[in-house]
């Protein structure tokens, strides 16, 4: 198994509204695409945010190499419970997936 850092250029988190985060997952070229989006499950994904599988909404996007999955935040940004109001730490949490 490999870790999903090895395989590509950049994992990126953002803010997406006040409810939902946006990990990008950017693979630089098509075989690394490849292996991504058929190696990586959205299951993975969902455990490793601790969240439902069906509330994650997930874009292999083949023109681009990347694979983006949108969520639900944790806590509402801006809360007193949100520790990262920008999302960005998120990337961090798929860093050691391995597929």
């Amino acid at each position: 198994m490999t870790h999903l850092t090895e395989l590509v250029t950049k994992i990126r988190s953002k803010n997406a509204g006040p409810f939902w985060l946006t990990v990008d997952i950017f693979c630089g070229n098509p075989p690394a695409f490849l292996r991504v989006s058929t190696g990586l499950k959205t299951s993975q994904v969902a455990a490793a945010f601790a969240t439902d599988e069906s509330k994650i909404k997930r874009f292999d996007i083949s023109e681009l190499n990347v694979v983006k999955f949108s969520l639900p935040r944790p806590a509402v940004q801006g809360t007193t419970e949100d520790r990262d109001m920008h999302g960005a730490a998120y990337a961090q949490v798929l860093s050691s997936v391995e597929i």
